[in-house]
């Protein structure tokens, strides 16, 4: 794809949903990763939909967002603890479960991507992945970004899964992934679906 290619349809992803961790005590190679990341967001006037928690990885992302003049949505759950809510985002969504939120972060979002977490995150791509290859489904492109190789294994199990005959090859694209935010959105802007789909958003 060449550059202005790139541009343009980059220009069409308005809003990703991240998936990432909301908890524990990373190495520094993730959060500079996950603060380029916002920096990248932000440069580029994408909105960042997110879970909205105050803590981990995912506050890092927020604050590097809005400290760099971009906009977040933050997608809370009732079930949520009061302190852990943000009262500083772009706009704060709140849904009853968790299945509701996760749909709701997907219909805000013209791409969707998980950075390094744990289960809630893979849960989530997942779940995207799933509906992703349903024709009822989103048109969302779906990627990783892979931080020091933190999604190697999972990139190797799927590959696996295609050698055994579970997954199809076709099924197994739909998962992009870049090293670093520009391989990455080179991705998943080229996986775009022609904007008379739509992506919900």
């Amino acid at each position: 794809m060449n550059e202005k290619k790139y541009r343009d349809r980059l220009a069409r992803i308005r809003a990703v949903a991240v998936y990432l961790g909301s908890g524990g005590e990373v190495g520094q190679v993730y959060k500079d990763a996950v603060a380029d990341f916002g920096r990248f967001l932000a440069l580029h006037g994408i909105t960042l939909v997110f879970g909205g928690s105050n803590v981990g990885t995912m506050k890092l992302l927020a604050d590097t967002v809005l400290e760099n003049g971009g906009k977040t949505v933050g997608v809370f759950t009732r079930s949520l603890s009061g302190k852990l809510v943000r009262n500083d985002l772009t706009e704060s969504v709140m849904t009853g479960t968790l299945s509701e939120r996760k749909a709701e972060m997907i219909r805000r979002a013209d791409a969707i991507v998980a950075l390094p977490g744990s289960f809630g995150t893979w849960d989530e791509l997942f779940d995207a992945l799933a509906l992703r290859k349903l024709r009822s489904g989103h048109k969302c492109p779906v990627g990783v970004l892979n931080v020091n190789g933190y999604f190697d294994h999972l990139l190797a199990f799927v590959a696996h899964s295609v050698e055994v005959g579970f997954t199809s090859p076709r099924n197994a694209d739909l998962l992009l992934s870049g090293k670093t935010p520009d391989e990455l959105f080179r991705r998943l802007a080229g996986n775009l679906t022609d904007p008379a789909a739509g992506s919900g958003n």
